[in-house]
């Protein structure tokens, strides 16, 4: 919460692994660090965690950008390391895709 700036009401309603929660993250990592792109990425990549709405897979990956931010969820399939390597090629892509407008 301190060093992102995720709001405490934030993680109280939505939870951790949330849309919100992502969106805070990558804004806040931007506005502290005085960056043009942050990228937020929290999820639930195993082997426990899940909850029956939340299950593990469940990624949010968020890149704020000075035109906005964009959110991507996805549910991968995979053990911790599988599911940890496609958040950050997700991650990546969309970088690249908010950088190209």
């Amino acid at each position: 919460m301190a060093l992102l700036g995720v709001p405490a009401s934030i993680l109280e309603t939505e939870g951790a692994v949330s849309d919100p929660t992502a969106r805070a993250m990558a804004s806040g990592i931007r506005d502290r660090l005085h960056a043009d792109v942050g990228v937020g990425i929290t999820g639930i990549a195993g082997p426990g965690g899940e909850t029956p709405t939340k299950p593990v897979g469940l990624v949010y990956i968020s890149v704020a950008t000075p035109d906005g931010i964009k959110v991507h969820r996805d549910v991968w399939p995979g053990d911790r390391s599988a599911v940890r390597r496609a958040a950050v090629a997700a991650a990546l892509g969309l970088i690249l895709e908010s950088l190209d407008g």
